[in-house]
Formats: C-alpha cells, structure tokens, sequence
C-alpha cells in the first residue's frame, strides 16, 4: 500500500486587532490617525477630536484623517516578558516568553510598543538599534491563525545580510 504524503494547511490569516496595521503594497504599516490642521498623529486611531492643545484647528473630530505611520524607527527601551499576560491577551499554548520593544518613530515623534520577532531577546537589542515592522503570528485557533505586528532589527550592512542568520 502506497502511502500518501500530508501536505499541512494553512491557515487563513487575520489580524489579531482589526484595522490597527496593514500588509499592503508589500510593507508593513501601523495604521493610526492624524490631525490635517497640526499633523499630530496618533496610534491607536484617535476618531474624536485632535487632543493637541496646541493645535488651532477645528475641536470637533472632522479634521482626522487615516494615517500610515512610518514602518522605521529606534529601539528607545526593551524588556522580556517571562510570564503569560492576564486576559484580554490571547497567548499561544503552550506560552512562550517573548521581547517587548518601545520604538519611537522619528517622524511622528512618538513610541510604540510591540514584541520582537521570535528568536530576538534582550541581548541582541540596543537602544538606538534600528528596528522595521513585519508580522507574525500572535496566536492560532481550530480556524484561523491570528497575526500582529512585530519589530525585527534591521541589518547593519543589508548587503551581507543575504538570509544568513549571524
């Protein structure tokens, strides 16, 4: 009897938070909002009204606009997370300790946190170390498997990176 090779399926992906980052034209982008009147911008979408109290535009929210923020910044502080987070977080099982980054974004001057791609600790960031989006998988179900954003560093001489791991 002939034995049949099992090829694995994949499953579909879905953004574990609807609306929040976009995969599309081949790069990776957090999607927030951005005042027109002061340019402030703002991640998670802000869809009030601009909070700047410096700004000299309208108060009544029509004056946001969808706004890609920059795929690029600087590691401005890291940490490990050891221990599985308390709900509404959803872990993989069985959970697996993974790095947390703050990057701050030069253009709209503001930090964002995320996890580092697997395989990335503490000992191979540095504050100022360049970093760009990408995705993964955060966790999956019976159906779908469930992806985020993710910070990975960006190589020093991108010529010598060319898929060997250093």
């Amino acid at each position: 009897m002939t034995e049949v090779a099992r090829v694995p399926q994949t499953k579909e992906q879905r953004p574990a938070v609807e609306g929040w980052f976009t995969t599309g034209e081949g790069e990776v982008r957090l999607l927030g909002t951005r005042c027109t009147s002061c340019g402030t911008p703002y991640f998670p979408r802000n869809e009030l009204a601009c909070r700047n109290p410096y700004c000299q535009g309208p108060k009544d929210g029509s004056e946001l606009e969808e706004y890609a923020l920059s795929n690029r910044g600087r590691v401005w502080s890291y940490a490990d997370s050891r221990y599985k987070p308390p709900p509404p977080y959803i872990a993989a099982e069985p959970f697996v300790p993974y790095t947390l980054a703050a990057v701050e974004l030069e253009a709209e001057q503001m930090v964002i946190l995320g996890q580092t791609v697997p395989g990335v600790g503490v000992a191979d960031l540095a504050v100022g170390m360049e970093v760009e989006l990408t995705t993964g998988t955060l966790y999956e179900d019976d159906q779908y498997a469930y992806t985020t954003w993710l910070w990975r560093p960006v190589p020093e001489h991108p010529e010598t990176a060319s898929g060997a791991s250093q």
